[in-house]
């Protein structure tokens, strides 16, 4: 039932991990990333500063639940219109692109989001967003012979990557789209696959690029906190 997929996050809940920081320690020209305590790293402290990933609204549903995955993570984060300029971003550890109304990853327009994909840092499409990724990058996208809607199990490839690392071979997910990728662009992967959608998830780790298909934010895609902490510690390690 949708309803479990769309039950609200209380204000007061514990984070779901630990922050993330970027910590600087006196002395070196380089700085380091701290993932939770740190993991002992030597050196001492001056600044301790909360990795920064906003979200990129493409008018997605569930674009909340995103920022608010994000932010019980422990990330500096931000729900942005995706007609904000890139003069206007912050500096940034990440971005993640999200879903958007029905078609949108077909059209060829999704704001900005163009721009945001010419930025040197880790970027996450979901949805709409994974497919305008596709797109942007040589890939092509097209209507869905079997388009998805609720609870679907999917298949992780080859370890999955670096988004499903830790996490089982055979999951359930949180799927709404009509269209789905069809080609994958030179340089990427696919990391997950369904029986109806064979472009479940993909990415291009040099490009610092990943995608998704379903929706990692919703309460029925069981390892989606997994999902998205993956991509936290990876915007962590660069």
């Amino acid at each position: 039932m949708l309803l479990s997929s769309l039950s609200p996050i209380a204000r007061d809940s514990p984070p779901l991990f630990e922050p993330i920081y970027r910590r600087y320690d006196v002395g070196q020209a380089s700085y380091s990333w701290v993932v939770g305590d740190g993991g002992g790293l030597g050196g001492v402290v001056a600044e301790e500063k909360m990795l920064v990933i906003d979200v990129v609204d493409n008018g997605g549903q569930w674009t909340h639940r995103e920022w608010r995955m994000l932010r019980y993570l422990g990330v500096d984060t931000q729900i942005i219109d995706n007609t904000t300029s890139v003069e206007e971003l912050r500096e940034l550890d990440g971005l993640l692109l999200s879903g958007g109304a029905a078609r949108v990853g077909l059209s060829g327009k999704l704001g900005n989001c163009s721009a945001y994909l010419e930025l040197d840092l880790p970027v996450l499409g979901i949805c709409a967003g994974h497919q305008f990724m596709a797109r942007h990058y040589g890939g092509d996208c097209a209507e869905a012979p079997a388009p998805e809607f609720g609870a679907m199990e999917i298949a992780v490839i080859d370890g999955g990557g670096v988004l499903f690392s830790g996490t089982p071979e055979k999951q359930i997910v949180w799927e709404s789209h009509n269209d789905e990728v069809v080609e994958v662009p030179v340089g990427f992967s696919i990391t997950a696959s369904s029986d109806s959608c064979r472009v479940q998830g993909m990415e291009d780790v040099l490009r610092r690029r990943f995608g998704l298909q379903f929706h990692p934010e919703v309460n029925d895609s069981e390892f989606g906190a997994e999902m998205m902490r993956n991509f936290v510690n990876f915007c962590g390690e660069q």
